[in-house]
């Protein structure tokens, strides 16, 4: 099996297990938000800006924690936190912070027991693999990583959907450099 076809079906294994229920929670946090918070450290912070992008798009007040132009975080916001071992200090104080100001608080992480996940009022977990061919194939986070990315992607039809918001109304807000 070649490493492509290893991360492509463990990612897929990964997305397709996430609890519908948290799933739709999610949705419903980001829809009823006044503004959504962001933050992962490395990697998983890529993939939370990635996911940045696209809620721009969408048209919602959407700042990724640490920018210098990031406001407060306030009781009527939501904050999603993204790590794979959701025990990454910086993730962690996000959570407690967040949750103590009353901030609705959701962790993507492939660890479901996590000081993160534990403070937060939605978990969406992401398992990883933890087989012999994960070192070679799929180093450090990589499953995680993609896997965080392609659920994000998979659920922004559902906020189009909910929002009555069209390609062409998310095209109108996509960054123009030239």
């Amino acid at each position: 099996m070649s490493s492509l076809d290893y991360i492509v079906e463990a990612v897929k294994r990964s997305v397709t297990s996430v609890d519908p229920d948290a799933v739709e929670k999610l949705i419903d946090l980001i829809i009823s938000s006044k503004t959504v918070f962001i933050y992962g450290s490395g990697r998983s912070g890529l993939s939370g800006q990635f996911f940045c992008v696209r809620l721009v798009q969408l048209g919602l007040d959407v700042h990724f924690v640490g920018d210098m132009t990031t406001p407060i975080i306030r009781k009527e916001d939501l904050t999603i936190l993204i790590s794979n071992t959701g025990q990454t200090m910086s993730g962690v104080q996000t959570a407690n912070i967040a949750k103590r100001i009353g901030s609705k608080v959701v962790s993507v992480t492939a660890n479901p027991d996590s000081k993160m996940a534990v403070v937060s009022d939605v978990v969406i977990h992401l398992p990883s693999v933890k087989d012999k061919d994960k070192a070679v194939n799929a180093p450090l986070g990589t499953i995680f990583e993609e896997s965080s990315n392609l659920f994000f992607d998979s659920i922004v039809p559902a906020i189009m959907e909910k929002l009555n918001v069209t390609e062409s109304d998310m095209r109108r807000r996509h960054a123009i450099w030239v």
